[in-house]
């Protein structure tokens, strides 16, 4: 955010544009005279507010939205939208990364703010090619932001930031980026409950050149994931276990992990509790569990095996309520939804 070292009428002014306050309405949302705001307004830069109206400019300046930083920026600099400095495109760089990292903690709140700051203060068709493919990034990343959140349709949703993401990523000709969030919206399709849409996206982009190695495993899996959902169960372990074995291949431990947790829960809907607890034990042993949405993953699927027997019904139970406690603390609203679906199937 670009800030004021020595407020004169010229800076006060440019801050009243950029909020699009009439004097009077500006007056009153600092709390000085409408007076004062006509000085400002007269005498531009050969005035200067008094120390504790400079905090108080400070302080607007600081509330004020994104949008509105942006336009007092520019009129202070003479700075249009597509005159984006090196700068700024490297601290834009830096905030997609940090936004990465605090994604896979799930600290949301600090994710979409560092995403917001760019995504408000720009518009793609006044960027350059480098700043279209930031702006491109940062609205992929919205997109998992939203869809971990679960608000997955909609216009404020994952389906919609990826949509436009896949839209940006075409008209520069990136066909990695495209294929990648074309994989995005296979995993919102099967969110949404579209299964046979889902698998068929899956299964075409598993053969994809476009994607990496790890990309088309990963999709092959989903595959999997999406036919079990749907009751065919023996051709999703199948594929299933050939994307287990892909990534051993890879050396990827983390999708090797996940690939045998999904395999278990194929194995239960199969009603083969024993192969179902076979794999997620593999996948409780061997994997690392250092996010939330890990952990809660990790747990339903236990619970809903243990569930499925009797004999552990019990325990089965408790595991979901803890999954479902940390579920709740960090705003998983899809796996919130998932946890409450296995149970009212067990009541029923």
């Amino acid at each position: 955010m670009v800030s004021v070292q020595q407020w004169t009428g010229r800076e006060a002014s440019a801050l009243r544009a950029a909020l699009r306050m009439s004097m009077r309405a500006f007056a009153e949302h600092l709390g000085v005279a409408l007076r004062t705001v006509a000085k400002w307004e007269d005498l531009g830069e050969t005035t200067q507010p008094r120390p504790d109206t400079q905090a108080i400019l400070d302080t607007a300046l600081a509330r004020a939205d994104t949008q509105s930083q942006a336009r007092f920026e520019r009129l202070i600099f003479g700075r249009d939208q597509a005159g984006v400095r090196a700068a700024d495109y490297e601290t834009w760089t830096e905030d997609i990364d940090r936004t990465i990292v605090c994604l896979s903690r799930q600290n949301f709140t600090f994710a979409s703010s560092l995403l917001n700051r760019w995504l408000g203060a720009h518009h793609p068709r006044s960027l350059d090619p480098k700043g279209q493919y930031l702006y491109g990034r940062s609205l992929a990343l919205l997109g998992d932001l939203q869809r971990d959140q679960g608000a997955i349709l909609g216009p404020l949703s994952a389906r919609q930031s990826y949509a436009n993401a896949r839209g940006l990523f075409t008209e520069l000709d990136i066909p990695r980026r495209v294929a990648q969030i074309e994989l995005s919206l296979a995993v919102v399709n099967e969110m949404a409950g579209q299964l046979d849409q889902s698998a068929r996206q899956y299964e075409q982009l598993a053969t994809d050149e476009r994607l990496s190695r790890r990309d088309r495993a990963r999709a092959r899996l989903w595959v999997g994931t999406a036919l079990s959902k749907e009751g065919n169960h023996p051709y999703a372990t199948t594929a299933m276990t050939a994307a287990t074995r892909e990534f051993e291949d890879l050396g990827e431990p983390e999708d090797w992990f996940v690939a045998h947790q999904k395999l278990a829960l194929a194995h239960r809907g199969a009603g083969d509790l024993t192969q179902a607890l076979h794999y997620i034990d593999i996948a409780r042993q061997s994997g690392t569990v250092d996010s939330p949405m890990q952990r809660v993953r990790l747990d339903t699927a236990h619970g809903h095996i243990l569930l499925s027997d009797p004999a552990t019904r019990n325990d089965g139970l408790s595991v979901l309520d803890q999954a479902a406690q940390v579920a709740q603390q960090y705003g998983l609203s899809h796996q919130l939804r998932s946890i409450e679906g296995i149970r009212q199937g067990q009541r029923g």
